[in-house]
C-alpha cells in the first residue's frame, strides 16, 4: 500500500504538505495540491479516514439500535437513516437488540468504544439505562419511534393513540362491534398506546370493554398467528382483529387461512406500520402507516444537530399517522364460525 511519503516523493513536496492536502489543516498553494491529488490518485493512495477523524474528534459514523431487524417496519426505517445519512456524509453502524435489554446495554458500550459521533435509539422497553450510559460517555442521543421518561433526551416519536383509535373506529364505521385486538408487551410505549387509542375509540362510541377480545402477543409472526387463534376459538369470536403491527398481523392473516377463515368477508384484519409487504398481500392489508421516511431523516437532522451544538435543549417532535384503507377490511359479516 503507498504511503503518505511515497506520495510526497511523487509530488516532490514535503511529507507536511501533504498531510495539509488531505487534512485541510493549511492553506496549499493550488499547484501544489494539484500535483500531491495526481500523486495520490497515481499511487492509489487512501487516507486512514479514522485517523483522520479521530485526531479531529469526528469518525462521521452514526450508530442505529434498533429493537428487532427481523421486523419490516424496523428495516426498512434503518434504510431511510442511511439514506439520509449518506447525504450528510455520515456512516451507519446497525446494531440489533433483538427486544433484549443486555444486548441493547451491550451494543451501546460497543458504539462508545468505536467512538462514533451519535447514536439513533430504538428503546427495547422502560429502562433509560443504555441511553443515561450514552449520555454519560458524552454521546448525542436521538430516540426514535419509542418515548422515555426520566430523562432529556431528543425524541422522534409518531401519536400511536391516534394510530390506535383510527384502526378502530375504522373498524366501528364498518359495523364491527366485536374487535379484538392483538398487542405487544405494554411496557413498550408505542403499544401500550395503540391499545389506548383502541379503548378511547370503542368509549367513544358507546362500546364495552371485554378483556377476552384483547389478547397479548409477541411482536412476531408466530406470536399474532397464536393470539388470532385464541382470539377466533372464543364462544363469541371477534368479526375484526386489529394488530399492533403489521408482522404480528401477518400471522393473523396465515391463522385465518389455515382455518379456512375468509379474509375481508368473515373477519376484517388491520395492522400498524405499512410495511412495504402490506400492500403486496392479497388481499392487501389495511393498515395505519408511519411516515417512516420523514421519522428516518428528521431522526438524523436532530442527531447532527446535537453532534454540532451538544447544549442546546432537548426536543420531542411528534408526526401524525395516517389510515391507508386496502382490502383486508370490509362491513361486518353475519358471523365469524368458532375455530374448532
Amino acid at each position: 500500500m503507498a504511503t503518505m511519503r511515497d506520495v510526497a516523493e511523487r509530488a516532490d513536496v514535503s511529507i507536511a504538505t501533504v498531510s495539509h492536502v488531505i487534512n485541510e489543516t493549511r492553506p496549499v498553494s493550488v499547484e501544489l495540491k494539484a500535483r500531491v491529488l495526481e500523486a495520490m490518485q497515481v499511487l492509489g493512495y487512501q487516507p486512514n479516514l479514522v485517523a483522520r477523524g479521530l485526531r479531529r474528534g469526528e469518525t462521521h459514523t452514526i450508530g442505529l439500535i434498533a429493537s428487532d431487524i427481523a421486523d419490516p417496519f424496523f428495516a426498512e426505517m434503518a434504510r431511510c437513516i442511511e439514506d439520509a445519512g449518506f447525504e450528510q456524509g455520515y456512516s451507519v453502524i446497525l446494531c440489533n437488540s433483538d427486544r433484549r435489554r443486555d444486548k441493547e446495554l451491550f451494543y451501546a458500550k460497543l458504539l462508545a468504544e468505536k467512538q462514533v459521533d451519535g447514536v439513533l435509539f430504538g428503546t427495547v422497553g422502560t429502562s433509560t439505562e443504555s441511553i443515561r450510559f450514552l449520555q454519560r460517555a458524552k454521546i448525542p442521543v436521538v430516540v426514535i419511534d419509542r418515548a422515555v421518561s426520566d430523562v432529556q433526551v431528543d425524541m422522534v416519536l409518531v401519536d400511536n393513540i391516534q394510530g390506535g383509535a383510527l384502526a378502530t373506529q375504522h373498524l366501528i364505521e364498518l359495523g364491527h362491534r366485536r374487535i379484538g385486538h392483538i398487542t405487544g408487551n405494554t411496557e413498550v410505549a408505542p403499544f401500550a398506546e395503540r391499545l389506548e387509542g383502541y379503548r378511547q375509540a370503542l368509549g367513544k362510541a358507546g362500546l364495552p370493554w371485554d378483556d377476552d377480545l384483547v389478547v397479548p402477543g409477541s411482536a412476531r409472526l408466530d406470536g399474532g398467528g397464536q393470539a388470532a387463534h385464541d382470539l377466533l376459538a372464543l364462544p363469541d369470536p371477534p368479526t375484526a382483529i386489529f394488530g399492533c403491527i403489521d408482522l404480528l398481523t401477518l400471522g393473523v392473516i396465515r391463522e385465518a387461512a389455515s382455518l379456512k377463515i375468509d379474509i375481508p368477508n368473515q373477519l376484517s384484519v388491520i395492522g400498524f406500520d405499512d410495511i412495504a409487504l402490506a400492500s403486496m398481500l392479497t388481499p392487501p392489508l389495511t393498515t395505519v402507516a408511519q411516515p417512516k421516511q420523514e421519522m428516518g431523516r428528521l431522526a438524523t437532522e436532530m442527531l447532527l444537530e446535537r453532534i454540532r451544538d451538544p447544549g442546546r435543549m432537548a426536543r420531542r417532535q411528534v408526526l401524525d399517522v395516517a389510515l391507508k384503507v386496502r382490502g383486508s377490511t370490509a362491513p361486518v359479516p353475519n358471523r365469524v364460525s368458532s375455530a374448532q
